[in-house]
């Protein structure tokens, strides 16, 4: 399969190509301004693949939980692309992803992602699990002694937690029995093997009935808006 994917649901911002088997990625340190950069990322990793965009089977979304406003521009841009080539758009969910990339072969993995200020999404699964693909839809959120209390869910065995830049959770989880990784590992490439399986699945039609996973959601307070 030949297939476009895109990752920049918090603190990093990633394209990829799969085709022949072969891995094209490129990253960008603009997260922040992923409205100006995304377009030419996935541009510059087309180049670099060598694919005709016109070969391409699929587009896959890293759908999150993640920032409100990345979340929007990366499923406008994936949304925009399949519509434009006439294929299937497969949103592939970040917390197993993320907690996948880190290729465990025992224990458990805790995925943890900023939320609103002082609150984290996070869901634990057990490695066999991530190995094979079967994945629970679980997702909670809380403040940072939730996420450590959470950790006790590995009952004496192995539990890693996974995320990106999370100083805050840091040395709480150091005095915890958990370990505390960086997602380093974790990008648009991480989402080929769950688009691959998740691709028989889609619909090139569908494309209106894909929104990204927010999790919360916006209500609005004397004139501006707030998460909740």
């Amino acid at each position: 399969m030949n297939i476009l994917a895109i990752e920049c649901t918090h603190e990093a911002l990633s394209a990829a190509v799969l085709s022949a088997e072969m891995v094209s990625e490129a990253a960008s340190a603009d997260w922040k301004k992923a409205a100006e950069s995304l377009v030419p990322l996935v541009e510059q990793v087309m180049a670099a693949s060598a694919l005709d965009r016109t070969a391409l089977d699929a587009v896959a979304i890293s759908s999150g939980p993640g920032s409100f406003t990345a979340l929007r521009i990366g499923m406008s841009v994936a949304k925009g692309i399949a519509y434009g080539l006439g294929i299937p758009l497969v949103p592939v969910p970040t917390m197993p992803a993320m907690a996948a990339s880190l290729r465990a072969t025992a224990g458990m993995v805790m995925a943890v992602i900023p939320a609103r200020k002082g609150e984290y999404y996070y869901a634990a699964y057990r490695s066999e699990d991530l190995s094979s693909g079967v994945w629970h839809d679980e997702v909670l959120r809380g403040s940072a002694a939730d996420v450590v209390a959470a950790t006790a869910v590995a009952h004496g065995g192995e539990m890693v937690v996974v995320g990106r830049k999370l100083t805050e959770l840091m040395p709480l989880i150091a005095g915890s029995h958990a370990e505390y990784r960086e997602a380093d590992d974790f990008s648009a490439r991480s989402l080929f093997s769950a688009a691959e399986r998740l691709f028989a699945d889609s619909d090139a039609g569908g494309l209106g009935g894909i929104v990204p996973d927010y999790r919360q959601a916006f209500t609005p307070n004397v004139g501006s808006k707030v998460r909740t």
